[in-house]
């Protein structure tokens, strides 16, 4: 059972998501926000923004755009919602259960959730949109795509969507979107052992610096302006990106023990708020 009761990103919304049990209030949010600062979607990401509904995962991961508690649960990566002034009593009332047993957790955590309503203007409510342009083959596509779509009425949030994305590393956007759509063919464990690929790879600046500049930029100097190397999509190499990707030598591989099981098989399919395709 995860607890989450304000900031959930990155690698700290890994120990959310595929929990059999994940509890979200009103302060929570979820992002992905990696590209922003030169790095990947990684900590399993590639595998559950894979199976999100329609493209929402490339959505996630190319914007870094966040989700509220109640977005969460809809969207299929937490189980409840709960109201922030009933968490406290509710881990109370887990601790006192003192019992492995799901279906008395889930009787104890029902007991406090509450019905998930999405705002009008939440960007579930967008999927048709998310799913036209985050479907094409390549970003630059997707944001020309997006460009598109934001002269249309009642489309005035996709001009911050594009901003962001112009503002984030190509190198980083381009890996973020090959990594979820091989995700989408594979299981978690191949997932994992491909973003620890791409984590070493960058570390090591084996194709770009950008993660360190991204760093720098973001919270060190906190200057907010990137110098990103290639500076565009269009100077992203195909076989730079094809480096980074391929398997290592089979002892320096991520170690994973195999099993067909499979802790998160996709929540928003069995959640009574799934967003449909």
């Amino acid at each position: 059972v995860a607890l989450v009761h304000g900031i959930s990103m990155g690698g700290g919304a890994a120990l959310m998501v595929p929990l059999k049990f994940s509890v979200v209030t009103e302060k929570t949010v979820f992002a992905t926000p990696e590209a922003s600062f030169g790095f990947h979607t990684d900590c399993g990401f590639s595998y559950y923004h894979s199976r999100l509904p329609g493209h929402l995962g490339e959505y996630l991961a190319l914007t870094g755009g966040r989700l509220s508690g109640k977005e969460i649960v809809a969207a299929g990566l937490a189980t409840h919602f709960v109201p922030s002034e009933k968490i406290g009593e509710l881990e109370k009332r887990l601790i006192s259960l003192n019992s492995g047993d799901e279906n008395a957790i889930r009787s104890v955590i029902e007991e406090f959730s509450s019905e998930v309503n999405l705002d009008e203007e939440s960007i579930l409510n967008k999927q048709s949109t998310i799913n036209d342009c985050f479907s094409k083959d390549s970003v630059e596509e997707i944001i020309k795509s997006l460009e598109v779509e934001a002269n249309k009425e009642g489309n005035r949030w996709i001009g911050a969507v594009v901003k962001g994305m112009k503002r984030s590393s190509p190198t980083a956007l381009r890996i973020a979107l090959r990594s979820v759509r091989e995700g989408r063919n594979e299981t978690l464990a191949h997932c994992l052992k491909r973003e620890f690929r791409l984590t070493i790879n960058i570390l090591r600046t084996t194709i770009s610096e950008d993660m360190y500049e991204g760093i720098r930029a973001l919270t060190v100097d906190k200057d907010n302006s990137p110098k990103w190397e290639p500076s565009s999509l269009d100077k992203v190499e195909d076989a730079k990106l094809d480096l980074i990707f391929q398997p290592f030598d089979k002892n320096l591989e991520l170690h994973i023990p195999e099993s067909e099981e499979s802790r998160w098989d996709g929540k928003y399919e069995n959640s009574a708020y799934a967003v449909p395709n």
